[in-house]
Protein backbone atom coordinates (compact mmCIF):
# COMPACT_ATOMS: atom_id res chain seq x y z
CA UNK A 1 0.00 0.00 0.00
CA UNK A 2 1.05 3.24 -0.64
CA UNK A 3 2.24 6.34 1.34
CA UNK A 4 -0.42 7.81 -0.38
CA UNK A 5 -2.81 5.28 0.08
CA UNK A 6 -2.40 5.12 3.91
CA UNK A 7 -2.92 8.51 4.59
CA UNK A 8 -6.33 8.10 2.67
CA UNK A 9 -7.06 5.52 4.83
CA UNK A 10 -6.05 7.03 8.00
CA UNK A 11 -8.09 10.29 7.32
CA UNK A 12 -10.99 8.02 7.40
CA UNK A 13 -10.13 6.42 10.54
CA UNK A 14 -9.23 9.89 12.10
CA UNK A 15 -12.58 11.60 10.94
CA UNK A 16 -15.02 8.54 11.20
CA UNK A 17 -16.43 8.58 8.14
CA UNK A 18 -16.09 6.55 4.79
CA UNK A 19 -13.37 8.48 2.61
CA UNK A 20 -14.21 7.31 -0.67
CA UNK A 21 -11.92 7.97 -4.20
CA UNK A 22 -14.59 9.34 -6.20
CA UNK A 23 -12.98 8.12 -9.10
CA UNK A 24 -11.41 4.57 -9.37
CA UNK A 25 -9.18 2.46 -6.56
CA UNK A 26 -6.64 0.04 -8.17
CA UNK A 27 -6.38 -2.79 -5.90
CA UNK A 28 -3.05 -5.25 -5.25
CA UNK A 29 -4.88 -7.55 -7.06
CA UNK A 30 -4.52 -5.60 -10.31
CA UNK A 31 -8.52 -5.22 -10.76
CA UNK A 32 -9.45 -2.13 -10.98
CA UNK A 33 -12.90 -0.85 -8.86
CA UNK A 34 -15.05 1.81 -8.74
CA UNK A 35 -16.65 3.35 -5.80
CA UNK A 36 -20.41 4.29 -6.47
CA UNK A 37 -23.69 5.19 -4.60
CA UNK A 38 -26.85 4.81 -6.53
CA UNK A 39 -30.06 5.87 -5.02
CA UNK A 40 -33.42 6.74 -6.77
CA UNK A 41 -33.95 9.63 -7.55
CA UNK A 42 -37.22 11.33 -8.02
CA UNK A 43 -38.81 12.48 -11.12
CA UNK A 44 -37.59 16.01 -12.29
CA UNK A 45 -39.14 18.14 -15.02
CA UNK A 46 -36.33 19.57 -17.82
CA UNK A 47 -35.75 22.94 -17.22
CA UNK A 48 -35.56 24.85 -20.27
CA UNK A 49 -34.02 28.45 -19.54
CA UNK A 50 -33.67 31.85 -21.67
CA UNK A 51 -31.35 33.89 -20.28
CA UNK A 52 -32.50 37.46 -20.55
CA UNK A 53 -30.09 39.58 -17.62
CA UNK A 54 -27.25 36.92 -18.28
CA UNK A 55 -24.45 38.04 -20.66
CA UNK A 56 -23.69 35.29 -23.21
CA UNK A 57 -20.17 34.80 -24.49
CA UNK A 58 -21.02 31.70 -26.67
CA UNK A 59 -17.42 30.07 -27.01
CA UNK A 60 -16.83 27.41 -29.54
CA UNK A 61 -16.33 23.85 -29.23
CA UNK A 62 -13.03 23.71 -30.00
CA UNK A 63 -11.90 26.22 -27.97
CA UNK A 64 -13.38 24.29 -25.07
CA UNK A 65 -12.03 21.23 -26.29
CA UNK A 66 -8.49 22.21 -26.13
CA UNK A 67 -9.27 24.33 -22.40
CA UNK A 68 -9.97 20.63 -21.46
CA UNK A 69 -13.75 21.43 -20.70
CA UNK A 70 -14.18 17.24 -21.78
CA UNK A 71 -17.41 16.84 -20.12
CA UNK A 72 -19.23 18.35 -23.51
CA UNK A 73 -16.88 15.56 -25.87
CA UNK A 74 -18.92 12.22 -25.81
CA UNK A 75 -15.88 10.29 -27.19
CA UNK A 76 -13.37 10.86 -25.27
CA UNK A 77 -12.51 8.13 -22.83
CA UNK A 78 -12.56 9.78 -19.56
CA UNK A 79 -16.25 11.24 -19.83
CA UNK A 80 -17.38 8.09 -17.94
CA UNK A 81 -15.32 8.88 -15.00
CA UNK A 82 -16.72 12.30 -15.06
CA UNK A 83 -19.75 10.91 -15.24
CA UNK A 84 -19.37 9.16 -12.29
CA UNK A 85 -18.61 11.45 -10.08
CA UNK A 86 -21.76 13.80 -11.53
CA UNK A 87 -23.76 10.59 -10.21
CA UNK A 88 -22.10 10.58 -7.15
CA UNK A 89 -22.10 14.11 -6.03
CA UNK A 90 -25.78 14.22 -7.02
CA UNK A 91 -26.36 11.76 -4.37
CA UNK A 92 -24.88 13.29 -2.02
CA UNK A 93 -26.56 16.69 -2.10
CA UNK A 94 -29.94 14.61 -2.21
CA UNK A 95 -28.60 12.66 0.65
CA UNK A 96 -27.99 15.90 2.64
CA UNK A 97 -30.28 18.14 1.52
CA UNK A 98 -28.03 20.50 -0.04
CA UNK A 99 -27.19 21.97 -3.64
CA UNK A 100 -23.81 23.62 -2.68
CA UNK A 101 -20.16 21.72 -2.92
CA UNK A 102 -16.43 23.07 -2.60
CA UNK A 103 -13.56 22.45 -4.34
CA UNK A 104 -10.20 22.72 -3.02
CA UNK A 105 -6.50 20.68 -2.62
CA UNK A 106 -3.83 20.56 -0.70
CA UNK A 107 -1.43 23.07 -3.30
CA UNK A 108 -1.71 24.70 -6.19
CA UNK A 109 -2.40 23.12 -9.29
CA UNK A 110 -3.29 20.18 -8.50
CA UNK A 111 -6.58 20.28 -10.74
CA UNK A 112 -9.29 22.23 -8.87
CA UNK A 113 -10.30 23.73 -11.57
CA UNK A 114 -10.33 21.51 -14.38
CA UNK A 115 -12.42 19.55 -11.90
CA UNK A 116 -14.76 22.04 -10.98
CA UNK A 117 -15.69 23.04 -14.49
CA UNK A 118 -15.94 19.25 -15.86
CA UNK A 119 -17.95 18.82 -12.86
CA UNK A 120 -20.46 21.95 -13.57
CA UNK A 121 -21.14 21.24 -17.02
CA UNK A 122 -21.99 17.42 -16.56
CA UNK A 123 -24.93 18.28 -14.05
CA UNK A 124 -25.95 21.07 -16.37
CA UNK A 125 -26.12 18.18 -18.48
CA UNK A 126 -28.82 16.76 -16.44
CA UNK A 127 -31.56 18.56 -18.19
CA UNK A 128 -33.49 18.84 -14.96
CA UNK A 129 -30.37 20.79 -13.20
CA UNK A 130 -29.08 24.34 -13.86
CA UNK A 131 -25.48 25.07 -12.25
CA UNK A 132 -23.89 27.74 -11.17
CA UNK A 133 -19.84 28.04 -11.28
CA UNK A 134 -17.89 30.38 -9.07
CA UNK A 135 -14.94 31.24 -9.16
CA UNK A 136 -14.00 32.08 -5.89
CA UNK A 137 -10.13 31.49 -6.37
CA UNK A 138 -9.44 35.11 -5.29
CA UNK A 139 -5.29 34.59 -4.94
CA UNK A 140 -2.32 35.66 -7.05
CA UNK A 141 -1.90 33.11 -9.23
CA UNK A 142 1.49 31.94 -10.50
CA UNK A 143 2.57 31.22 -13.95
CA UNK A 144 1.66 27.75 -13.88
CA UNK A 145 -1.78 28.20 -12.33
CA UNK A 146 -4.35 27.65 -14.91
CA UNK A 147 -6.69 30.69 -15.41
CA UNK A 148 -11.01 29.91 -14.90
CA UNK A 149 -11.62 32.50 -17.82
CA UNK A 150 -8.36 32.36 -19.95
CA UNK A 151 -7.26 28.61 -19.94
CA UNK A 152 -10.64 27.20 -20.14
CA UNK A 153 -13.13 28.68 -21.57
CA UNK A 154 -10.38 31.43 -23.77
CA UNK A 155 -12.46 34.38 -22.91
CA UNK A 156 -11.64 37.59 -21.05
CA UNK A 157 -13.63 37.57 -17.95
CA UNK A 158 -12.08 40.85 -16.44
CA UNK A 159 -15.09 41.17 -13.62
CA UNK A 160 -15.98 39.29 -11.12
CA UNK A 161 -16.31 38.44 -7.53
CA UNK A 162 -13.96 40.55 -6.01
CA UNK A 163 -15.98 43.55 -7.99
CA UNK A 164 -18.68 42.20 -6.13
CA UNK A 165 -16.94 41.98 -2.70
CA UNK A 166 -15.68 45.62 -2.96
CA UNK A 167 -18.86 46.94 -3.97
CA UNK A 168 -18.29 47.73 -7.32
CA UNK A 169 -20.50 46.06 -8.65
CA UNK A 170 -23.97 43.78 -8.57
CA UNK A 171 -23.91 40.03 -9.18
CA UNK A 172 -26.60 40.30 -11.79
CA UNK A 173 -23.91 42.67 -14.20
CA UNK A 174 -21.10 39.94 -13.58
CA UNK A 175 -22.93 36.62 -14.69
CA UNK A 176 -21.61 34.98 -17.84
CA UNK A 177 -23.24 32.08 -19.93
CA UNK A 178 -20.98 30.28 -21.94
CA UNK A 179 -23.14 29.16 -24.84
CA UNK A 180 -23.64 25.76 -22.65
CA UNK A 181 -27.30 25.52 -21.75
CA UNK A 182 -28.41 25.74 -17.66
CA UNK A 183 -24.64 26.99 -17.34
CA UNK A 184 -24.05 29.98 -15.69
CA UNK A 185 -20.27 31.37 -14.48
CA UNK A 186 -19.48 33.75 -11.94
CA UNK A 187 -15.97 34.77 -12.31
CA UNK A 188 -12.96 35.42 -9.91
CA UNK A 189 -11.81 38.81 -11.02
CA UNK A 190 -8.99 40.76 -10.12
CA UNK A 191 -6.63 39.01 -7.00
CA UNK A 192 -7.74 39.93 -3.77
CA UNK A 193 -4.72 40.50 -1.01
CA UNK A 194 -7.55 40.30 1.86
CA UNK A 195 -9.28 37.60 -0.12
CA UNK A 196 -10.28 35.57 3.23
CA UNK A 197 -11.70 38.75 5.27
CA UNK A 198 -13.82 39.98 2.16
CA UNK A 199 -14.86 35.64 1.74
CA UNK A 200 -15.91 36.06 5.07
CA UNK A 201 -18.03 39.28 5.24
CA UNK A 202 -21.60 39.96 5.60
CA UNK A 203 -21.62 41.13 1.98
CA UNK A 204 -20.63 37.45 0.97
CA UNK A 205 -22.74 35.78 3.51
CA UNK A 206 -25.86 37.48 1.71
CA UNK A 207 -24.34 36.89 -1.67
CA UNK A 208 -24.64 32.87 -0.26
CA UNK A 209 -28.20 32.79 1.27
CA UNK A 210 -29.51 34.00 -2.15
CA UNK A 211 -27.81 32.19 -4.45
CA UNK A 212 -28.49 29.16 -2.40
CA UNK A 213 -32.54 29.80 -1.59
CA UNK A 214 -33.40 31.37 -4.50
CA UNK A 215 -33.26 28.00 -6.83
CA UNK A 216 -32.81 25.63 -4.30
CA UNK A 217 -35.09 22.85 -5.79
CA UNK A 218 -32.71 22.95 -9.36
CA UNK A 219 -29.74 24.34 -9.18
CA UNK A 220 -26.60 23.09 -7.81
CA UNK A 221 -23.62 25.71 -6.99
CA UNK A 222 -20.03 24.68 -7.20
CA UNK A 223 -17.06 27.06 -5.47
CA UNK A 224 -13.48 26.65 -7.02
CA UNK A 225 -11.31 28.13 -4.51
CA UNK A 226 -7.47 28.05 -3.83
CA UNK A 227 -5.28 25.48 -1.88
CA UNK A 228 -5.90 24.46 1.67
CA UNK A 229 -2.13 24.92 2.48
CA UNK A 230 -1.55 28.29 0.64
CA UNK A 231 -4.77 30.15 2.46
CA UNK A 232 -7.11 30.79 4.77
CA UNK A 233 -9.90 31.35 1.86
CA UNK A 234 -11.06 27.18 1.58
CA UNK A 235 -11.66 27.33 5.19
CA UNK A 236 -13.93 30.59 5.19
CA UNK A 237 -15.56 28.85 2.20
CA UNK A 238 -16.66 25.52 3.75
CA UNK A 239 -18.96 27.19 6.12
CA UNK A 240 -20.85 28.12 3.30
CA UNK A 241 -20.98 24.71 1.65
CA UNK A 242 -23.08 21.62 2.21
CA UNK A 243 -20.13 19.14 0.63
CA UNK A 244 -16.36 19.29 -0.13
CA UNK A 245 -14.48 17.12 -2.78
CA UNK A 246 -10.51 17.22 -2.22
CA UNK A 247 -8.39 16.75 -5.17
CA UNK A 248 -5.05 14.81 -5.12
CA UNK A 249 -3.00 15.03 -7.56
CA UNK A 250 -0.98 11.73 -8.07
CA UNK A 251 2.66 11.87 -7.58
CA UNK A 252 2.53 14.95 -6.27
CA UNK A 253 0.22 15.42 -3.83
CA UNK A 254 2.44 13.80 -0.06
CA UNK A 255 0.48 11.72 2.27
CA UNK A 256 2.09 14.57 5.28
CA UNK A 257 0.18 17.06 3.08
CA UNK A 258 -2.90 15.07 2.84
CA UNK A 259 -3.14 14.85 6.73
CA UNK A 260 -2.45 18.03 7.53
CA UNK A 261 -5.39 19.16 4.75
CA UNK A 262 -7.50 16.25 6.65
CA UNK A 263 -7.05 17.78 9.59
CA UNK A 264 -7.95 21.20 8.18
CA UNK A 265 -11.34 19.47 7.28
CA UNK A 266 -11.72 17.88 10.57
CA UNK A 267 -15.90 18.20 11.58
CA UNK A 268 -16.60 20.03 7.58
CA UNK A 269 -18.75 17.77 5.03
CA UNK A 270 -16.36 16.40 2.98
CA UNK A 271 -17.87 14.06 0.48
CA UNK A 272 -14.73 12.71 -0.75
CA UNK A 273 -11.02 12.71 -2.26
CA UNK A 274 -10.33 12.89 -6.07
CA UNK A 275 -7.28 10.93 -7.61
CA UNK A 276 -6.26 13.40 -10.20
CA UNK A 277 -3.48 12.91 -13.39
CA UNK A 278 -3.33 8.82 -12.16
CA UNK A 279 -3.25 6.29 -14.92
CA UNK A 280 -6.87 5.15 -13.80
CA UNK A 281 -7.99 8.90 -13.27
CA UNK A 282 -8.78 12.38 -14.37
CA UNK A 283 -6.16 13.91 -16.45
Amino acid sequence: MSKLKKALEKAKETRGVEYKNVYRDTSQSGKTTTTQTISDTECRPEIEICYSDTKIKKIEEQRLKKGKVISLFHDIEKIDEIKTLCTQVLNHLNKVGGNSILITSSNPCEGKTFTAINLGVSIAQQLDRTVLLVDADLRKHTNNHKDFATDFFGTDMNEGLSNYLLGQAEIPDLLVNPGIERLVLLPAGRPLPNSAELLGSPRMVRLVNDIKSRYSNDRVIIFDSSSLLTSADPLVLSRYVDGILLVVEHEKTTAEQLKKSTELLKDKPVFGTIMNKSRNGIN
